[in-house]
């Protein structure tokens, strides 16, 4: 122990201290020759000199008592995984400092730091101030509407792979704020397991932003309009198609959404009438024919 590469410092130090005492050296000496305090080299001496080697171990310490109780810690983790409307509490999701003070408004303590919070629901791995949310698809046609997307960004229409000069973009129009409503309550987190939020869009705002990305070139090009529109979709297909490549390309595929501006077969004839010899729209919102 006392040479040992791979012994801890302080046990090789409390060997140390028995090996000088069994060649008859006085507490001061060895003190003097080990660096350690005369209290501490007597101390070892007689720990060695009752229990043996046992007696050089390091000893389990019962350490601070605990100032929580497991029922106290059991209380905020269930206050973790619940809604904070639950709790009459004014948030969209918990944080540790605000489950820290709400712990204490409910008296479940007296004090407790959002550290020693945090460092509690990482025992279960909760994370309430996490969430997701998902959109339920409703249309009884996505499957060959998606179909008809997902082989063109795969550079195929109709069985047929697209040639090089053929190109596919894909379009939306962006509002600056989506406020999103609840159409089904909220789950509360739990273990291993974030806060999810089921929503649907309610669009509001003041500036529009209408981009266009060519899905296999990676390029985007975008534009604002003071609100959206056929007139402003128009200008953003007008921006890309008077570039080239888009402006001597055989065909250019426009993948669009549900949008009123460009839905349904009155936009797709809108957008072959300017572009005859160009412009081909696939929106979501019309079965392929």
């Amino acid at each position: 122990m006392a040479y040992g590469q791979k012994t801890e410092h302080r046990l090789r130090m409390r060997a140390q201290v028995v090996l000088h005492a069994a060649r008859g050296r006085s507490n001061a000496r060895i003190a003097r020759e080990t660096g350690l305090h005369l209290d501490t080299v007597r101390t070892w001496r007689n720990r060695f000199a009752a229990l043996g080697l046992t007696g050089l171990a390091v000893r389990k310490r019962s350490g601070r008592p605990p100032r929580f109780t497991a029922l106290q810690v059991a209380r905020v983790k269930a206050l973790a995984c619940r809604l904070p409307f639950e709790a009459d509490a004014p948030l969209s999701h918990w944080s540790c400092p605000e489950l820290a003070r709400e712990a204490m408004a409910l008296d479940i303590t007296t004090f407790v730091s959002a550290s020693t919070v945090r460092r509690w629901l990482a025992q279960d791995t909760l994370k309430p101030w996490q969430h997701r949310s998902w959109i339920f698809i409703t249309d009884p046609d996505f499957r060959p509407k998606a179909e008809r997307v997902l082989h063109l960004y795969a550079r195929t229409f109709n069985g047929r792979p697209l040639g090089a000069d053929e190109y596919v973009i894909s379009a939306d129009e962006k509002t600056s704020i989506q406020a999103r409503c609840r159409c089904h309550p909220t789950l509360a987190p739990g273990q291993a397991r974030a806060m999810r939020v089921n929503h649907t869009y309610g669009r509001g705002g003041a500036l529009a932003y209408l981009a266009a990305y060519d899905v296999h070139h990676a390029r985007v090009f975008g534009r604002t309009e003071a609100r959206t529109g056929i007139d402003p979709f128009m200008a953003l297909v007008a921006q890309v198609m008077s570039q080239e490549p888009y402006t001597s390309a055989k065909r250019v595929f426009w993948v669009v959404d549900n949008g009123s501006s460009h839905r349904g077969k009155k936009a797709a004839d809108r957008l072959s009438a300017a572009f005859p010899t160009r412009c081909w729209s696939t929106p979501l919102c019309t079965p392929p024919g």
